[in-house]
């Protein structure tokens, strides 16, 4: 059965998914909405798919299975439930949502319709990534000690939805820092407090462009992460492992790892590739979607990656650290066939 997907948001991450969906198979694109319909259109035109100027419009002219949801995050929930309501599956693009409040509504909802709900974020697909959880589960680097996350990198944000707390629910915190949450969470579990601060800010938005954050994991093990929008570190790699027997580097270009007292990297992967991964994450929901396997990324962890992200600004406010909410997923979107949805 080839799965119908609808697209809402035609912006750059949306137009992504043409090529993503290209190479999926059993999946494709069958709609474009986005409430400037030039860019739905033109995107449409592309796949051959009809266009429309909203989510409500799509999901009553089309029979979908699934939606990708693109639009900016403070409309995520809303668009999400919109789906829901139909018995639409929902895939939904990082942050899950601004605030976890909305975002255990989107889970809630979804597993009391019987349909699945998942925040995308691709890292988790990366080939690499996932032959370095592998290799950290194997024990090969003993006992970890420490991780380091950096995603930097000059973009201007100035007249971009970003830099709109109202649209963005923050600045880089909560958009490279979503990303940066999952990735530690996804070698080091649950994160029980964070530590974030904020640099100047470079580009003079109503967010923050610069920030760090520290983690602390429920094993006592730290994270390092590093965020801006307005400089590139230069550095290879992004993000470091380090174990009482052993370093682990991911890096853009090509990952490695090196035991303790020996002076040989051991090559691991080939590094990033934004559409592979991405379509990874796209073949990984079909299949969920059909029954084939269960999400890889839970609703616990959709739910967490949110909620430490508010640890993160209640820490800017606060100027110390900050608990990591420890409410649990709703009962509802675990029980039924018991099976998380998300």
């Amino acid at each position: 059965m080839t799965l119908r997907f609808g697209l809402v948001g035609a912006g750059a991450i949306g137009t992504a998914y043409r090529d993503v969906f290209a190479g999926v198979d059993g999946a494709r694109l069958v709609a474009i909405a986005d409430r400037r319909p030039r860019a739905a259109d033109v995107l449409a035109d592309l796949l051959g798919a009809a266009s429309y100027p909203s989510a409500r419009a799509m999901l009553e002219a089309e029979a979908v299975d699934a939606v990708v949801v693109c639009t900016p995050p403070a409309t995520h929930a809303e668009v999400a439930l919109q789906a829901i309501e139909r018995g639409v599956h929902v895939l939904c693009e990082k942050p899950l949502s601004i605030d976890s409040t909305s975002a255990a509504r989107m889970l809630d909802g979804a597993a009391r319709a019987g349909v699945q709900c998942a925040m995308a974020t691709k890292f988790r697909f990366v080939d690499d990534v996932v032959r370095a959880r592998a290799l950290v589960e194997s024990g090969i680097l003993g006992e970890l000690i420490q991780v380091e996350n950096v995603f930097t990198g000059r973009v201007d944000m100035r007249r971009r939805w970003y830099s709109d707390p109202a649209v963005s629910g923050g600045g880089v915190l909560i958009d490279n820092g979503t990303h940066s949450v999952d990735l530690v969470r996804h070698f080091l579990g649950p994160i029980v407090e964070v530590l974030a601060v904020k640099g100047p800010r470079a580009e003079h938005l109503a967010v923050e462009d610069n920030g760090r954050m520290l983690l602390r994991a429920g094993s006592g093990v730290l994270a390092a992460v590093e965020l801006s929008w307005s400089y590139q570190r230069p550095t290879d790699s992004y993000l470091d492992v380090y174990g009482t027997q052993g370093t682990l580097r991911l890096g853009w270009r090509a990952s490695r790892y090196r035991q303790a007292g020996s002076e040989e990297w051991v090559d691991l992967g080939t590094g990033y590739d934004k559409i592979t991964c991405m379509r990874g994450q796209v073949e990984a929901f079909c299949a969920a979607v059909r029954g084939e396997r269960p999400l890889a990324v839970t609703a616990e962890d959709a739910l967490a990656s949110v909620q430490v992200i508010e640890a993160a600004y209640a820490s800017l406010g606060s100027g110390t650290w900050a608990p990591v909410a420890s409410d649990p997923v709703p009962a509802s979107a675990a029980d039924g066939t018991g099976e998380q949805v998300a």
